[in-house]
């Protein structure tokens, strides 16, 4: 039986997703993307799990997609129908997800990155669509990366193939910080901890909130916005919230029972 290659563990409302297959660059072979959509799934489903950081053993984050895998492979076979649930997963998640990048991520694995709400990686860390060298598209990922980059540098990357560092990653808003590679894990600490003061309920919503459609009349956006802030000001965590501020204390869900 082949040994699992992504891991999963939660402690301290901190659920951990763990690529583990170092020899293979963490490539998005076909087991790598059941075990992480299950992972997920499971991640999500666990109020336990205020937040889900995404990280990598090994020096490669991840490579994109197995390539020796999808060598003669149908479109099903090479997991173009498959990606997307994974990117979808981590987009439209309820808990925030937080990508912590050590090392070089290429084609999938920056769509990855771009999927999850916040992205902490190394000044040293590598980026590239590579995908137009080896004669593909990066049609998949591009659904979560462009929103994330300005149109001048989503056109110059995806058609050059070019590498770039994390620094030019946090520029172009790829990432949302780059730093010295020994703190990194003090940044990642430093956004879960964010996020786990935040009411799960609130951050969901507002998660939707922020992937909603702007193209509605501003009036019918207004009355929209109107109706969700009532409710949750009027709802369970809104009045915890309120008391707790009153009665200067952390409100219930920001103190850990674990």
């Amino acid at each position: 039986m082949s040994s699992e290659l992504v891991h999963l563990d939660v402690a301290a409302g901190v659920a951990t997703i763990t690529l583990d297959s170092p020899d293979n660059r963490n490539a998005l072979s076909a087991q790598l993307r059941r075990e992480l959509l299950a992972h997920l799934e499971s991640a999500i489903a666990d109020p336990a799990a205020r937040v889900i950081v995404l990280t990598h053993t090994g020096r490669v984050f991840c490579s994109g997609m197995d390539l020796k895998e999808s060598r003669g492979a149908s479109a099903q076979q090479q997991g173009i129908t498959e990606v997307p649930r994974i990117l979808q997963l981590i987009w439209e998640s309820p808990t925030p997800v937080v990508a912590r990048v050590a090392g070089p991520a290429r084609a999938g694995g920056v769509g990855i990155i771009a999927a999850c709400d916040v992205a902490v990686a190394a000044q040293d860390a590598t980026f590239a669509f590579t995908e137009v060298r080896i004669g593909v598209v990066p049609a998949v990922i591009s659904v979560v990366v462009l929103p994330r980059l300005s149109p001048r540098a989503g056109h110059e990357l995806f058609l050059t193939g070019e590498t770039f560092d994390g620094v030019r990653a946090a520029e172009i808003g790829l990432v949302n910080s780059a730093v010295p590679a020994d703190g990194l894990d003090a940044e990642v600490a430093r956004y879960a901890e964010m996020f786990r003061l935040g009411a799960p309920g609130a951050l969901a919503a507002t998660k939707e909130m922020l992937r909603g459609d702007r193209s509605a009349p501003m009036a019918e956006r207004f009355a929209a916005m109107l109706e969700l802030s009532a409710a949750h000001f009027a709802g369970e965590e809104g009045q915890e919230g309120i008391r707790a501020f009153a009665e200067k204390r952390p409100p219930a869900w920001a103190v850990l029972t674990e």
